[in-house]
């Protein structure tokens, strides 16, 4: 295989949550996630500034915690299940953690933006936000 170049991701900002330990988090945010704020960084408010409540995004995160030497798990813990690889799941533990979560903009407080069914735990960096797009026809 050839050698792939490195790539530097830098964190836009963090997540603050009441979730602070991973073995009480849920696997989900649709699955108990209470609400939690992205707090940014200064240097992209100006890319805050279309935001509004009820806003669906997509935030990726950087799941810092992870075993970036993990290929393949039991889906959800589940030692019941078989082995699978991690790129057929949602496993936090993969070459490349990112955390990709939907979530839906609550309220908007300068640098802080407050979302519902964020799963992430406290501290974990924000390394990119995008819109949920709907159909073509509506863009």
């Amino acid at each position: 295989m050839t050698e792939m170049p490195e790539y530097a991701v830098r964190p836009i900002g963090r997540v603050e949550s009441p979730l602070v330990d991973l073995s009480t988090a849920p696997r989900q945010g649709d699955e108990g996630a209470p609400p939690a704020w992205l707090v940014f960084d200064p240097a992209v408010r100006d890319g805050l500034s279309d935001l509004a409540p009820g806003a669906e995004l997509l935030v990726l995160t950087w799941l810092h915690h992870a075993d970036r030497n993990v290929l393949v798990v039991h889906p959800r813990g589940d030692v019941s299940r078989p082995r699978t690889g991690v790129f057929s799941t949602r496993s936090p533990h993969r070459p490349n953690p990112l955390g990709l979560h939907r979530v839906t903009v609550v309220a908007i407080d300068g640098l802080r933006v407050q979302v519902r069914d964020l799963e992430a735990i406290d501290g974990t960096p924000i390394v990119d936000v995008k819109p949920v797009l709907g159909p073509v026809s509506e863009r």
